[in-house]
């Protein structure tokens, strides 16, 4: 399991409804945030890129998604100028994934 609740269950304090409720945002946002993300990549737009990866980055944290926190943090950093596009077009297939992974691990988890 690359996903971890452990911060959610502290936040939650055993309300499994708040817990169903961050996991129901984080399946409707992410997915079109990553969507963007590459789409923003293969346009090279990178103040784009640079806001969609600081977005999803509180999101992948929030699940404990520690490896995907570290990559979306490295392409909101490189997304800052716009002279790293190679290094970003990296970086993506990671985070994208292991996002993709976490959805479907969530989906089957929580059956939704």
């Amino acid at each position: 399991m690359i996903y971890n609740l452990d911060k959610i269950n502290e936040m939650a304090e055993g309300d499994e409804d708040f817990i169903n409720s961050v996991i129901s945002v984080f399946l409707e946002e992410v997915p079109h945030d990553l969507e963007a993300l590459e789409t923003a990549i293969s346009g090279k737009d990178f103040e784009s890129v640079y806001k969609l990866a600081h977005k999803i980055k509180p999101n992948v944290d929030l699940l404990g998604m520690e490896q995907s926190r570290a990559t979306a943090l490295e392409i909101e950093t490189l997304g800052k100028s716009p002279g790293n596009g190679a290094e970003i077009e990296l970086k993506f297939p990671l985070l994208k994934k292991d996002i993709h992974q976490v959805i479907a691990e969530l989906k089957k988890d929580f059956k939704l």
